[in-house]
């Protein structure tokens, strides 16, 4: 089991500029096989844009994705946590903001993203959640999967 969040996270990051569309933040999302990005600037994080708040916040609503940037809908200043901190204060701050993913962030820089999946990949191996997680997605036509 592990202690740290650096054991579990998911390192790397892939984030898009606050002033870009939502298709392009789409695009990256499917290119990375990833339901979400950062939103930043300069190594600063700005927010946290998931494929749902781009179905719910944008498309529902009936806005353009081509003309509606990263920044107006992705959920502005997210609650962060560091690499050496502890997985059991992740678990709590998740629990407590009702958020399905952190930032991991060093030094003021992201450096990787703890989510739901790779707690339960790493704390609970054997669960449905962890199956899920660890599970190749279906591909859409005209692509291949990962």
């Amino acid at each position: 089991m592990a202690d740290f969040v650096r054991e579990v996270m998911t390192p790397g990051v892939v984030a898009v500029r606050p002033d870009a569309s939502l298709v392009e933040a789409a695009q990256v999302m499917r290119a990375q096989d990833i339901g979400d990005v950062l939103v930043a600037t300069d190594h600063q994080v700005i927010g946290v844009l998931t494929d749902r708040d781009i179905t719910l916040r944008a498309v529902a609503d009936g806005a353009d994705p081509l003309t509606v940037s990263a920044q107006a809908v992705c959920t502005p200043d997210p609650v962060m946590i560091g690499p050496e901190d502890a997985v059991s204060a992740a678990v709590e701050l998740m629990r407590d903001h009702a958020v399905r993913r952190l930032p991991v962030v060093e030094n003021g820089h992201p450096v990787g993203m703890l989510s739901l999946g790779d707690l339960a990949v790493s704390q609970d191996p054997d669960s449905a959640l962890a199956d899920i997680s660890r599970a190749v997605p279906d591909s859409w036509p005209g692509t291949t999967p990962a």
